[in-house]
């Protein structure tokens, strides 16, 4: 048995071989009394529930904001953090909002978000806050540390707001940036410094808002770290087509002379779609990042890293070769594969980032379509992989999501966000299939009727060092459960849970399947 850190200094500096295990939750799936899971109480209390099952990794989703169908890896923004998770009963202890305005809360749905809902309660809240707050004395020390904030986070937050506060003006007519007069889309001086003095209001309080969000999740990152949790981030490796990222970095992008995107990413046909999924977003010009020495992915990665521990870069195999599809086209079929920046990306990263060997402590998501060339660049860069079990019963031995078939260096999953519940994709299984995977992992009906319990065990016991399960799984939740349905415009990205369908059970299981394999910190 490989044994656990045994104080907190080396646990925090451990390497990717330390027999570990965490839990997978974005923050707007907790439960919180204003629609949408916030930084709140429930952020630190969920921190404490995983000390009581012995986890240490907390693993989420992008915590940018959402865009089209609610999805964080369609964000406004790369460096921005989701407005929707500040949470306002900490602005009501600063004396920005009073007992009275939060008195009257709509009746949300306490296991969806509606996320329109949410918008409409919160907004108008978090202005009358950033109005109260930029109100007050200057000398106020929460004031310098604003100031402070602005000027630390300058290089992205300057744009961020001035592009929210465009995309506010223009959204009532139907608007992409593309589409916003010359000299602001263009970005030439003068109109982009007379939109500045014209939208300061605004612009400061999107600038407020990102303050807010990043002062209460260093709280509750630094509350987990103090208790042995390390936060397991995401870095999506595309941006938002209309995104600040974009409109203030063109030529870092595939764009027509217009703005307009030439081509879109997206996948080939895989296991979640038969004509492949047309992801939309913009590609990147990768000889343009080269001549930069890729500083614009420097720049994102340590803004990440500033607010997780871990990284885990979705679509890993893009940065071998990406799929290229016409923007033209309707669906993926249509792509072809380009070669990605391959090692060089991540030597700038590990050369501005990395420990004394150049290293980062990242997860490379290596699902899909994998070639001998990712994986030899994933072993290059000396990344861990992934592994799924729900994709590991073909009936094929040699399956590499199979357990016998992993290497220590891995992170092993039941599901992600992209896939249905374990409970859920065991219900839609043939007969043979079931009897198939209980031969596996050798369990009777009773296992089966346990399912996903006799799963997560077997992600426990495999050799993979690390070990993540969804919560929906921990609480052996159903289909209507599932995070995201790849293909699906709407209706995903909503789930939350309550603390009632939680109970001791829960946490004293992972805790005994932590002590059992190894994955129990001393």
């Amino acid at each position: 048995m490989i044994n656990p850190p045994h104080s907190t200094r080396e646990f925090m500096s451990s390497s990717p071989l330390t027999r570990r295990s965490g839990v997978l939750l974005h923050p707007t799936s907790l439960p919180g009394p204003h629609g949408c899971g916030d930084l709140g109480e429930s952020a630190f209390h969920f921190v404490d529930w995983l000390v009581v099952a012995g986890q240490t990794l907390w693993q989420v989703l992008p915590l940018c904001g959402v865009g089209p169908g609610n999805s964080p890896y369609v964000s406004p923004s790369a460096f921005a953090g989701n407005e929707l998770l500040i949470d306002l009963l900490q602005l009501r202890q600063a004396g920005l909002l009073s007992d009275a305005e939060l008195a009257q809360v709509p009746a949300f749905p306490i296991r969806r978000v509606d996320y329109g809902a949410v918008r409409c309660f919160k907004d108008p809240l978090l202005r009358l806050a950033a109005k109260r707050f930029f109100a007050g004395k200057a000398s106020n020390p929460l004031h310098e540390a604003y100031a402070a904030f602005c000027v630390r986070n300058g290089a992205w937050l300057d744009d961020y707001a001035l592009f929210m506060a465009l995309d506010a003006k223009f959204a009532g007519e139907g608007k992409l940036w593309q589409d916003w007069p010359a000299p602001l889309a263009r970005r030439l001086a003068n109109g982009l410094r007379q939109a500045s003095q014209q939208h300061a209001e605004e612009i400061a309080f999107w600038k407020f808002a990102q303050w807010c969000f990043h002062r209460q999740w260093q709280a509750v990152k630094a509350y987990a770290n103090a208790r042995q949790i390390e936060i397991v981030g995401d870095l999506p490796i595309f941006v938002a087509g209309h995104s600040a990222d974009v409109w203030s970095h063109p030529e870092l992008f595939d764009l027509d002379k217009d703005g307009q995107q030439n081509t879109v990413a997206g996948v080939p046909p895989d296991y979640f779609s038969v004509t492949g999924q047309r992801w939309g977003n913009p590609l990147y010009r990768w000889s343009a990042h080269a001549a930069t020495g890729y500083r614009w992915w420097v720049d994102r990665m340590r803004q990440t890293m500033s607010m997780c521990d871990i990284v885990r870069i979705d679509h890993f195999r893009g940065f071998e070769a990406f799929w290229e599809i016409p923007a033209s086209a309707a669906t993926a079929i249509d792509g072809k594969w380009q070669p990605g920046p391959g090692k060089a990306v991540f030597d700038a990263m590990g050369h501005a980032l990395g420990d004394a060997q150049g290293k980062l402590r990242v997860i490379a998501e290596d699902l899909g379509i994998i070639t001998p060339e990712v994986n030899a660049l994933r072993e290059n860069v000396g990344l861990p992989g992934m592994r799924i079990l729900q994709f590991a019963f073909d009936g094929d031995a040699g399956n590499p999501y199979l357990p016998h078939n992993y290497e220590a260096n891995t992170v092993v999953y039941t599901g992600t966000h992209d896939n249905d519940t374990t409970s859920g994709w065991w219900q839609t299984l043939a007969a043979h299939q079931q009897a198939h995977i209980a031969g596996y992992l050798g369990i009777g009906k009773k296992g089966r009727a346990d399912m996903p319990w006799p799963l997560i065990r077997a992600a426990y016991a495999s050799v993979a060092a690390w070990c993540v399960i969804p919560l929906q799984d921990v609480l052996g939740l159903d289909s209507s459960h599932r995070m995201n349905q790849p293909g699906l415009s709407a209706g995903s990205w909503e789930w939350r849970f309550d603390w009632s369908q939680v109970d001791s059970g829960h946490a004293d299981r992972l805790r005994e399947f932590s002590r059992l394999y190894g994955r129990l910190r001393c």
